[in-house]
């Protein structure tokens, strides 16, 4: 699902020269979950952004599902995102004006769904997620751990066969966090979706397929 191979990043120039990503090569298979772990600037975002096409590497290739990311122009890298690769934040990133059943829907409203088809699939994602009873509320009306839930079922909407997450329990309690992580490994598992989840988190890194653990942008 995912083949980087000699992926290099570099920010900067001169004496405050950063080498965020150092030669990185790796594989995913698909239904895999992965489970990226690191010390804060290690590497683990722009590895993540790279892979998501949200970056590009000064050197190396990343392939998701056949198609080389790196290769992309804007209207392509839009396609990927919009299509086979969904995200997760730790900052959530809903919409405070919509409901969580409404932010569920945005993507497949990009993908201009048919309402009821539409309608259908937020059903059941919130079912999922466990917020069913929470469909008309809006953000500021759920907790973190809520709010998160919401963002998981927005970023499978669209039926992506990769989901990067990026510290997506970092703004919650141990309690909480453990909640979402667990749901995570179910719907990575129900859903078929393979999953790049970077995290300090022991818990997730023991319910994940296997660790990669990176250090100063190089996979150790």
């Amino acid at each position: 699902m995912v083949v980087a191979r000699g992926l290099t990043r570099t920010y900067g120039s001169g004496p405050g020269t950063v080498h965020a990503l150092q030669d990185v090569s790796f594989d995913v298979a698909p239904g895999e979950m992965v489970a990226l772990v690191g010390r804060s600037g290690s590497g683990k975002t722009t590895l993540l952004n790279l892979i998501g096409g949200l970056d590009q590497p000064d050197s190396g290739t990343v392939r998701v599902d056949g198609t080389e990311v790196t290769g992309l122009d804007d209207e392509g890298l839009s396609q990927l995102r919009r299509d086979s690769v969904s995200y997760v934040f730790q900052t959530f990133g809903l919409v405070p004006a919509l409901t969580a059943a409404e932010n569920v829907g945005v993507p497949l409203r990009l993908r201009r769904t048919p309402a009821v088809e539409r309608e259908k699939r937020v059903a059941l994602l919130l079912e999922l997620v466990g917020l069913r009873d929470h469909a008309d509320q809006r953000p500021s009306e759920l907790s973190g751990g809520q709010q998160q839930r919401v963002a998981i079922a927005r970023s499978l909407a669209g039926s992506p066969r990769l989901l990067i997450a990026d510290e997506p329990t970092g703004q919650l309690d141990a309690e909480t966090g453990l909640g979402v992580m667990g749901l995570l490994r179910g719907l990575v598992e129900s859903e078929g979706v393979t999953a790049v989840v970077s995290t300090h988190d022991p818990v997730m890194m023991a319910l994940a397929d296997r660790v990669l653990t990176i250090s100063d942008g190089r996979l150790t």
